[in-house]
């Protein structure tokens, strides 16, 4: 409808592409030995938000220099209004997360923590002061609400994430990094001293070490551990083919009765069954190594298209956040957040593209 096939052809030479199609195209293929949705559970279907990321294609093919003021407008928009509304429930209904927009506090701090990678970037660029003291602000307003909302891991992503940020902005500049670095630290710990609700997550922490040294596994931390177990476990038994798209969650739940005397039989009734809390353990039950290889070709193929457009620095920040957030929870199949890690880039690189071709044809 916008370019044709001609348009697609280009979109679908780029790398990022095609490793988004092998993705999607693995999981299909698991069907056949995996679990089709019974008598219309959905919700044991979550393995169909991975096809998300095929958004990028018409998002990417259809963006020109034309639009691209619009969708950066309606980007920040949308972005600022979950914000309001996420700070109101905040600050006046004393609740986590957006409920309006069925947004858990998860889905939320993960959101905050991608706004806090690009203010930041956005902080070290040189064009504008104004810019600078804008992205400054922005990123200390969205990490002090993170710091009240209970993502521990999605908090903890952000800092390193942001550490790294600077490390490559600055690694040729050591009294810069060092001055950014404890800048960083500062409002970590004035925030951290001052969040009610990051003091009460992290003594949850202590909570959930002690339960598992009574050999309890109901806890955030004990069911992680024990998910991970039966997860690495179901990967060695079929590595070559995993066990089918879909089919994770009832094997969880089939194999907790009997796996290691069945210690962690109990754990359907703490926490339903959705997911293995770790993208490579998540894809690997559902279709083998060759699932873990393909969202790998992903991450460092997301990378490189960040690279070859100039923009190294933001692609590393944004995807050692992807990679460090995924180590403790499914982070690609959280549905609202890859659709503006999505948009972020294809604007990212429309961008840069656009302004390069501009330069270029003013240069004589």
């Amino acid at each position: 409808m916008d370019g044709g096939l001609h348009r697609f052809n280009q979109t679908i030479r780029e790398p990022f592409v095609q490793a988004i199609l092998l993705l999607c195209a693995l999981l299909l293929l698991g069907l056949l030995w995996g679990e089709l949705p019974e008598d219309g559970r959905v919700g044991r279907a979550k393995w169909m938000k991975y096809h998300v990321l095929l958004i990028f294609i018409p998002f990417c093919s259809l963006l020109n220099k034309e639009r691209l003021p619009w969708v950066i407008g309606a980007l920040l928009t949308n972005y600022f209004s979950v914000l309001a509304l996420g700070v109101y429930y905040w600050l006046v209904i004393g609740d986590q997360g957006v409920p309006p927009l069925r947004m858990s506090y998860l889905s939320f701090s993960a959101m905050l923590g991608i706004g806090i990678i690009v203010a930041v970037y956005l902080t070290g660029l040189g064009q504008s002061a104004k810019l600078r003291i804008v992205s400054c602000f922005v990123a200390i307003l969205l990490i002090l609400v993170q710091f009240h909302q209970n993502g521990r891991v999605f908090l903890l992503a952000t800092l390193i994430a942001v550490i790294i940020l600077i490390l490559l902005r600055y690694k040729r500049e050591i009294r810069k990094f060092i001055g950014a670095f404890v800048f960083v630290l500062i409002i970590t710990a004035i925030l951290a001293s001052s969040s009610s609700v990051f003091q009460d997550r992290w003594f949850e922490v202590k909570n959930d070490i002690e339960l598992l040294q009574q050999g309890d596994y109901r806890s955030s931390l004990g069911y992680r551990l024990a998910i991970w177990d039966v997860g690495l476990h179901g990967i060695a038994e079929r590595p070559l083919l995993g066990h089918g798209t879909g089919a994770p969650e009832s094997y969880f739940e089939r194999t907790i009765v009997t796996y290691k005397n069945g210690i962690y039989q109990n754990l359907p009734e703490f926490q339903k069954t959705s997911h293995y809390h770790n993208d490579w353990i998540e894809i690997g039950m559902h279709i083998g190594i060759p699932g873990i290889f393909a969202l790998f070709f992903l991450y460092w193929n997301w990378y490189q298209i960040f690279k070859k457009n100039q923009l190294g620095i933001l692609g590393a920040g944004l995807l050692s956040y992807i990679f460090l957030a995924g180590l403790t929870d499914a982070f690609i199949i959280f549905s609202k957040i890859p659709i503006l890690l999505l948009m972020i880039t294809a604007i990212a690189i429309g961008w840069q593209k656009f302004n390069l071709n501009d330069h270029y044809q003013r240069t004589p």
